[in-house]
Parts: C-alpha cells; structure tokens; sequence
C-alpha cells in the first residue's frame, strides 16, 4: 500500500482525507479527516530524504564514506541531514564551536607521523584542519 502524501503534489497545499473504506466489507465513510501527526516521525519524509538516511544508515553515519558513494560535499551532507532532523520534526542541535585546531606541538607531531607512514596525506591533512579521523571509511 501506497505511503498516504501529506501535501498537494500540484499546488503543495495541505490534504485531508475525505473517504475510509473498509477492505473486507466495503463500508465507507465520507467526512474531513485529518492526517496531522499520525504514525511515525519518518512518514514525514520524501523519497529523497529516505534514500539519504538508507546510504547514512548503510555508512555508519560516516559522512567520508557517504560523500564518495553520494558524489557530495560534506558541507552539503550536514545540510541534508539537518533538513531531515527539522522535516522530522525535531530542533538540529546548535552548531559547536567548530573543530580545535592543533597546538604547534601537535602539528608537529603530525608532520612528523605522515613522514614516517603512519599517516596517510588525506589523514593529515584533517588532522591538521582540527578534524577527528574517528569518521574515516
């Protein structure tokens, strides 16, 4: 069965229901029926935003393997994400401070562990932007 559409595919307004009919039966009941609220936080959600939460589901939240397989930015990914969190109807959380930027001694020591090979170029370089490689595929 068919996911019930809460807006008007031609003019984007709101729909109501205005006939059940009972499958077994045949009975039907005609009126103005209201399809606010019902169900699940997801029966708010396109197609679209479906398919992004199945590949962030399938990557583990990791936006690095999600930007190849998607072909997106990572600033773009954070947008989705958070259109999704407001069409679910919750508040995205505040946006932090950013990442921390290494000390002179960090970076250091990041410089120092690329030459050696215990860091790969892509690895550093997040590194020295003060990002975490905990999200790394």
């Amino acid at each position: 069965m068919s996911k019930i559409p809460e807006k008007c595919p031609l003019c984007g307004g709101s729909l109501t229901v205005s006939v059940f009919q009972c499958q077994r039966c045949g009975t039907e009941f005609h009126g103005h029926f209201s399809l606010a609220q019902r169900g699940s936080a997801f029966d708010r959600l396109n197609a679209e935003q479906l398919r992004f939460l199945e590949v962030f589901i399938r990557n583990e939240g990791k936006f690095s393997r999600m930007e190849k397989e998607m072909g997106l930015s990572y600033p773009t990914l954070r947008n989705r994400l958070r259109e999704i969190i407001q069409a679910m109807g919750y508040q995205p959380a505040a946006e932090d401070a950013g990442p921390r930027k290494p000390s002179p001694q960090e970076r250091q020591q990041i410089l120092d562990d690329l030459e050696a090979g215990k860091l790969t170029a892509a690895e550093a370089a997040r590194l020295l932007r003060g990002e975490s490689l905990d999200d790394r595929a």
